[in-house]
């Protein structure tokens, strides 16, 4: 099915999330050994916002999957290619190419629409930490005033193993969800003060309960340099 159309763009349709995540929930109990903790914290009803750390090319799919509620993910153009860029489009994910900017509206107007949209606010897959942190989100909840959940993964990457590689099967992973957060922002605050404070409530929201979760699991983070993963991959190759 393909997207329809609101004021004048591209509408996600809830039909791609309807199948497609339980494609992302089997692979999250049946592939792999997924624990799920909070999800009870989502609101069952109206938009929300779920903000997640990146650390693997398994999170995207299996958060979808455990998310009790159809999702729309904004996902970089450069993983909506081949088969599995295939897959995601008639998931009816979000592509995020360029600035940016077509994606965010396609992502208000799924939140206007009364549903979940899922962001990685890092931006790319990494230690995991949401050290830097880009401002889609921020953006989102402030436009929509839509309340931001923070989910916790763990055990989808390992410290050494590749950002492109897929985790073993039936390794044991973790994803745990935080509580609704709706944005205060202080009425004297305009333009892109706004923003700016959107954007460091968003990174406290997810850094502080990645913190919190880690302190109940022996699962770690990488912690890693990809790009230095990536680099000592090839001078073994080499």
């Amino acid at each position: 099915m393909t997207s329809r159309k609101s004021s004048g763009r591209d509408v996600p349709s809830r039909w791609g999330p309807r199948w497609s995540r339980w494609v992302g929930r089997f692979m999250a109990k049946v592939l792999w050994r997924t624990e799920v903790r909070h999800v009870d914290r989502l609101p069952r009803t109206g938009p929300v916002i779920v903000v997640a750390n990146h650390i693997g090319i398994a999170d995207g799919p299996l958060l979808h999957g455990v998310i009790p509620r159809g999702s729309h993910f904004l996902i970089g153009g450069h993983m909506m290619e081949g088969t599995f860029g295939r897959f995601l489009r008639a998931a009816q994910q979000i592509t995020v190419e360029g600035s940016g900017r077509e994606a965010l509206a396609q992502g208000l107007a799924v939140l206007k629409r009364g549903d979940v949209v899922g962001v990685f606010p890092e931006g790319t897959r990494g230690g995991g930490e949401a050290d830097s942190v880009h401002g889609g989100a921020a953006w989102l909840a402030v436009r929509s005033g839509a309340p931001v959940v923070p989910v916790a993964i763990l055990g989808t990457r390992l410290p050494g193993e590749s950002v492109h590689g897929w985790p073993e099967l039936r390794r044991r992973m973790l994803m745990d969800f935080g509580e609704a957060n709706a944005l205060e922002i202080p009425d004297d605050l305009k333009g892109r003060a706004r923003q700016s404070w959107a954007e460091e409530r968003v990174a406290a929201i997810l850094r502080d309960h990645l913190a919190a979760v880690q302190t109940t699991t022996d699962l770690e983070l990488p912690r890693d340099d990809p790009r230095g993963t990536r680099a000592a991959n090839d001078a073994q190759e080499a």
